[in-house]
């Protein structure tokens, strides 16, 4: 078993009453290899200019998250294979929404992964398929979400 910790840190501006709802929601995400990440609600769910849209929110790092635990076990997998990599572009959309439920949730994120490859050995479309689906499979932010998870795989 894993424990992962992430603190997370806001302060009232001396010039904001907080009650009247007119607040900055800028805050600071800080892990334990010492980076502090500026964060804030999104401009989509808080508007300007109580939001920082240049801050990273929730639901982006959520998206990233995904996308990044499929990203590092494709990695793996590829290595595996002796597939080499030169480069992994994934340009990940989370898509926010009423659920079956009713609730506004983060229904699907797709994935878009395009990968470059180097060497002879290159993969076959099925292969990547493949490689894909088992990263889909193993990666833990995947397997912890009811989200619906789709890779479009861009070759």
């Amino acid at each position: 078993m894993s424990k992962y910790y992430a603190k997370v840190v806001w302060n009232r501006g001396s010039d904001e009453q907080y009650t009247d709802n007119q607040y900055s929601r800028g805050h600071e995400w800080m892990f334990d290899g010492g980076v502090t990440v500026p964060a804030s609600s999104s401009p989509h769910v808080v508007p300007l200019p109580y939001s920082v849209e240049a801050n990273v929110d929730p639901e982006e790092a959520f998206v990233a998250s995904l996308s990044s635990c499929h990203m590092l076990f494709f990695l793996a997998i590829a290595a595996k294979k002796k597939f080499i990599i030169d480069q992994y572009t994934d340009n990940a959309v989370g898509l926010m929404e009423k659920d079956s439920n009713g609730k506004i949730a983060m229904t699907k994120v797709i994935l878009r992964p395009e990968v470059k490859f180097s060497g002879e050995k290159q993969p076959s479309l099925e292969q990547l398929e493949k490689m894909h689906h088992q990263s889909h499979e193993q990666c833990f932010i995947a397997n912890s979400v009811k989200t619906e998870v789709i890779t479009e795989i861009i070759a």
